[in-house]
């Protein structure tokens, strides 16, 4: 068996073509994604060191296996092979992390949900319900804006202020009721206040007569939010004040669950 020199760091596996072929090709789709699902060629070499045909042959690759396709005017965009990858993902996501909602919708009687940032939408990928028989009911699988949704806020608040303008850009200010925030002033104000608080509210912006309180997971592989919801008339400030710092604990015991 070969030996390590004392003191000295072993040296690290060369990459073979293969796996570099792979890397650049995970490359290629997260910049697509952060493009928003759509870009050219020549906007992906830009943010790359890859030569222009290295780009178009593992875009044709990925092309051919449903990973990305190509519209009408030569831009590519993200393939419906990736939704069935995601859509597994996230159910195996919200099973790995339901023992906790189930804790926490237990412990504070009302329903808890866990979303993530899924290109510009939040969506629900876990929910326990709670047990009176006036309850919230999120469908997991859902996708909602985020500047109308105490996850969606939370979300937000862990971008960069130039990620969340090119996000507000893509899908405008759609108000879900007269109470959701409807200006971008407004919802940078907004997402200031969550990151001083380390928490978000919900105040009847998704859905009159709801109030959701809702706090990032650290440590998760993409902006997640765990959020308690249920009827103004329960859910109140003095609820908050005791649903909160409960809401973080059970946060990083998910985000920790999740950095395995």
């Amino acid at each position: 068996m070969p030996q390590t020199k004392t003191g000295a760091a072993p040296s690290k596996p060369e990459r073979t073509g293969g796996v570099k072929s792979v890397d650049r090709a995970i490359d290629l789709l997260e910049l697509l994604a952060d493009y928003g699902g759509e870009s050219t060629l020549s906007e992906l070499a830009e943010q790359t060191s890859l030569p222009l045909p290295t780009i178009h042959r593992l875009m044709r690759a990925l092309l051919s296996r449903g990973y990305v396709r190509q519209l009408p005017s030569r831009r590519y965009t993200l393939g419906p092979r990736l939704m069935r990858l995601g859509d597994t993902a996230s159910r195996q996501f919200g099973s790995s992390t339901r023992p906790y909602l189930t804790r926490l919708a237990d412990e504070l009687g009302e329903s808890a949900n866990l979303a993530i940032l899924d290109h510009d939408r939040a969506v629900y990928v876990g929910q326990a319900s709670s047990s009176h028989s006036m309850r919230m009911f999120t469908e997991v699988g859902r996708r909602v804006h985020m500047h109308c949704t105490g996850v969606g806020k939370v979300i937000l608040a862990q971008l960069s202020d130039d990620d969340v303008t090119q996000i507000i850009e893509r899908t405008g200010l759609p108000p879900a009721t007269e109470k959701s925030i409807d200006t971008m002033s407004g919802l940078m104000a907004e997402l200031g206040r969550i990151r001083r608080a380390g928490y978000g509210i919900d105040d009847g912006e998704q859905e009159i007569g709801v109030r959701c309180f809702a706090v990032p997971v650290p440590g998760a592989p993409a902006p997640t939010a765990l959020s308690i919801s249920g009827p103004d008339a329960r859910v109140t400030k003095d609820f908050g004040d005791r649903a909160v710092p409960m809401l973080q604990e059970f946060a990083a015991q998910i985000g920790a669950r999740l950095d395995l």
